[in-house]
Order: C-alpha cells, then structure tokens, then sequence
C-alpha cells in the first residue's frame, strides 16, 4: 500500500511538474520583473488625484557628446525595452537619449484616469524640462507617432526634428472601424492569452518570423498570467479608446517641424482590425500608400521605405533603420 500510494504521489508530481512549464512565464503588468538594458528611473506625475510614476531611462552619449538629444516614444504592445538596438546606435554617435514608458505602460503606474495624447505631450516636457532639455529630436513608433505628432504640434519650438516610424493614425479609424465602447474594448482584452499575443505578433508585426521575436512576446504575452492583469486589461480598453477618439490625421498640415517618415512598405496596421471584415481589411492600413500619402501632407516631409518590412522596422531590419535614422539626423 506504501507503495502504491509513493507511486501516485510521484505520477502527480510529474504530472503538475511537466503542466507547469508549459505555462509561459508571469510578467508583472508593472514588468518588475522585466530587466531593462539602462538603469531606470522614475518621475512623479500628479493628475486627477493621483500620484503616479513614469518610468525612464536617461542614457548618455559612449563617445563625444554632440550636444543633441533623442528621445523616443514606443507603440501601444510595449515599453523602452525595445528600444535597446536603437539606443546603442544614438548614444554611438554622441546623443542623450530619452526613454519614457508612458502613463499606463511598461514600467510605470497603469493608472484609471482619462488617457490624452495632449496630457501625455504634456508629462513628457515636463520630464524634458525636469532634465533640464530645452530641444530635442522626438522619435515615435507607432501609437508613439501619434503622440509624437501630438508633442510637435503642441511644443514645436521643443521639436528639433519629428521623427515617426510607422505611425498608426495615418487614417481617421472613426470613419470605417466601429465604435465600441471601452468596456466592451475590456471584455476583448481580458480574452489574451500568451499564445494569442504571439500569434498577434507574428500575423501583424513581421514579415517573416525569428526566433528573437519571442523576447518580446514573453513579455506581452507574459502579464496576460498575472493575478493583476484585469487592471492591465482595462488599460490598454483605455488606451484604444484614446487612439480610436483622437485623431491627429487631420491637423498633418499644421505640423511645422523638419518631419522625416520611417515606413516599413509591408506594414497592414489597422486599430480595430478584429472589428472588419476581411473585406473590408484589405481597404485599409497599407503603409506602401499611406506613408507616401502622410509625406505629402506634412509640409517639407521625407520619407524612407524599407522593402520587405512590417510594422516595427527598428526590430525587423535595424542595421538599415539605424543607418537611415542617423543619416536623417
């Protein structure tokens, strides 16, 4: 009987042992347990009652420092931690370099407030002010476009250069993506699982999948384990919501500021693209027009294509996007 009951303990034992590491790794939704490549700091933001931290980094030049600042803004799925490849690259060449996790990401406070693209700009000259940075050129990836375009129309004379690389934005989703509210955005977000983020990430963001790709994936992927990540949930309904209700489209022509493009040609990005149909997919988010399309309706824009490339060119081919952002600046 002793034995019997050792063997059905140790079959149990195997059987939880080899269940549990199938489970993906648990990321906090606050991603402490996320090493960043440069030592992060924190600055206090107060608004609607709360006290909240945005987390940064302040990287300085590795050779002779020119004088000039970068400071770069991420897309919605992430945080700084992206930013590695391109940093080094900056910081080569004698810029400080800049990188905020926004209110409501990476590592700092998901907050339940009202998310404005204004508000953000705003916290992110303070932080520039705080840093004692009067000029600075201002890279934004993706949802990061928006609010970079957002900071150059509300501080130009801050804005030494916009630089955006694959923006989203570039349509008015309003006018053919349908409304939902953000607690029905929720109800969509608690359904993420880590197998579902990956899959997010391999049929919307590369064309070809690599193996290093899944660095990002255990993170995004990895808080859809934590106990908190209803709270992370409701965030990034939060966040849609901002980025489906407030359009920058329509104020291209009053930007001001020397404007260069990043577009990876193959890039399909659609905000809500799980609300249309196939159909009606295939009309939108093509990067090969809209790019084109957004240069010439910011006074004096460049743009830069890279063939064969998705929605995060930094990523995906960065000796060539790194090439291309040190020549634009």
């Amino acid at each position: 009987m002793f034995y019997k009951k050792l063997s059905i303990s140790l079959l149990l034992f195997f059987v939880f042992t080899a269940a549990w590491a199938q489970i993906p790794d648990t990321v906090s939704i606050n991603l402490e347990n996320v090493k960043y490549a440069y030592p992060v700091k924190y600055f206090p933001v107060h608004t609607e009652g709360q006290d909240l931290r945005m987390a940064y980094m302040d990287v300085r030049p590795t050779q002779m420092n020119n004088g000039r600042t970068v400071i770069l803004f991420h897309g919605k799925n992430f945080g700084g931690y992206y930013w590695t490849e391109v940093i080094k690259a900056l910081t080569s060449r004698g810029f400080r370099v800049i990188v905020p996790d926004q209110i409501g990401f990476g590592k700092s406070s998901k907050a339940f407030i009202h998310y404005s693209f204004h508000q953000m700009a705003r916290w992110n000259k303070a932080l520039l002010d705080t840093l004692g940075i009067a000029k600075a050129n201002v890279l934004g990836h993706s949802m990061g476009g928006m609010l970079a375009m957002r900071f150059a129309l509300m501080y130009p004379q801050t804005t030494e250069k916009l630089l955006l690389e694959n923006p989203i934005g570039l349509e008015d989703y309003r006018n053919f993506v349908p409304y939902v509210t953000t607690e029905e955005q929720y109800k969509t977000e608690l359904k993420a699982t880590a197998e579902s983020t990956k899959n997010y990430y391999k049929s919307s963001y590369f064309t070809v999948w690599k193996p290093e790709y899944d660095d990002l994936v255990k993170i995004a992927g990895g808080v859809t384990n934590s106990a908190d990540f209803p709270r992370w949930a409701k965030v990034a309904a939060m966040t849609f919501s901002m980025i489906y209700e407030q359009p920058v489209v329509h104020e291209f022509v009053n930007i001001r500021v020397p404007t260069v493009l990043f577009i990876g040609k193959e890039d399909k990005t659609i905000v809500g693209k799980g609300l249309l149909s196939p159909d009606q997919q295939a009309l939108y988010g093509k990067y090969r027009f809209l790019g084109k399309q957004t240069a010439a309706k910011i006074p004096g824009a460049k743009i830069i294509e890279f063939e064969g490339c998705g929605h995060i060119p930094h990523v995906e081919v960065t000796t060539e996007f790194t090439v291309a952002l040190l020549g634009a600046l």
